[in-house]
């Protein structure tokens, strides 16, 4: 398998709407668990843990909403 090459982290900042494949390191400033909901897709078997997350670096701070295993710290 080729190895592939680790993007650098990008800061808060250079965030754009849409933007994809960033590599981010932040300090989570705060989460809080919010209601679990049932998934989009009308299958009622598992519901969607959401936590929402202000996170952040030297350059400003965003919410960030985590799903599942990543509202787990």
């Amino acid at each position: 398998m080729a190895e592939q090459k680790k993007k650098p982290a990008a800061k808060i900042e250079q965030l754009r709407p849409l933007a994809e494949g960033l590599n981010l390191t932040v300090k989570v400033v705060s989460s809080k668990m919010i209601m679990p909901r049932g998934r989009g897709d009308g299958n009622q078997g598992r519901q969607m843990r959401l936590a929402e997350c202000l996170v952040g670096d030297e350059t400003g701070i965003v919410v960030f909403t985590a799903r599942n295993d990543q509202g787990l710290l």
